[in-house]
């Protein structure tokens, strides 16, 4: 009598057990697929910054435009060292995607007064981020950390110095060990950042 009650639920439990795994391993397989996919790539939040990526190897200007009336306040600055290259990351807020002009200069001379800003390294890239508004144009409080930002112990990026809106443009420095080192500029979301990876 009791084998006769365990029977179905024995194969009861099986079954659910195997339902169960089945739908864990289908899980995970699209939690995978969804950190890999391109799309993916363009969307996910900061665990984003850590991951590995393509060690830069073209040293020309990049640039890309930005949305149309896009209104974007730098809010944060901030220096990471990975395998292969630094990263500096622009975080923003406000309204729209950033556009971005980066390339090498010999001096670091900030727009609309001419002064010329004193920058550690041997080389200097300057960003330019499109898109850019005042803090009371895009109802977000701007960025008031350390100015300059320092770089990664022993890293290529050795500082980040200015933040600053001038006619719709974020204007900033990044000082370099060597000059000429090959970098790329791309963006991400939730929240939105303009990153510039320059390779060791």
């Amino acid at each position: 009598m009791i084998n006769d009650r365990i029977g179905p639920f024995a194969a009861f439990a099986a079954c659910a057990l195997a339902l169960t795994l089945t739908g864990c391993s289908e899980s995970n397989s699209a939690s995978s697929v969804a950190a890999t996919s391109p799309a993916a790539a363009a969307t996910t939040g900061s665990a984003l910054e850590s991951e590995s990526a393509p060690i830069p190897t073209d040293a020309s200007p990049k640039s890309s435009a930005a949305s149309e009336s896009a209104k974007l306040t730098v809010t944060d600055v901030r220096v990471g060292g990975h395998d292969g290259f630094d990263r500096v990351v622009y975080e923003l807020g406000g309204k729209g995607t950033p556009g971005w002009r980066v390339e090498y200069v010999d001096q670091a001379v900030q727009d609309g007064s001419g002064k010329t800003i004193p920058v550690s390294g041997n080389g200097i890239l300057q960003v330019q981020i499109d898109g850019s508004a005042y803090p009371f144009d895009s109802d977000v409080e701007g960025y008031a950390g350390p100015d300059p930002v320092p770089g990664v112990p022993g890293g290529t990026v050795t500082e980040v110095n200015g933040a600053l809106v001038f006619e719709g443009v974020t204007q900033s420095f990044i000082g370099v060990s060597a000059p000429g080192r090959p970098f790329t500029v791309s963006t991400l979301s939730d929240p939105t950042r303009v990153v510039v990876d320059v390779a060791k």
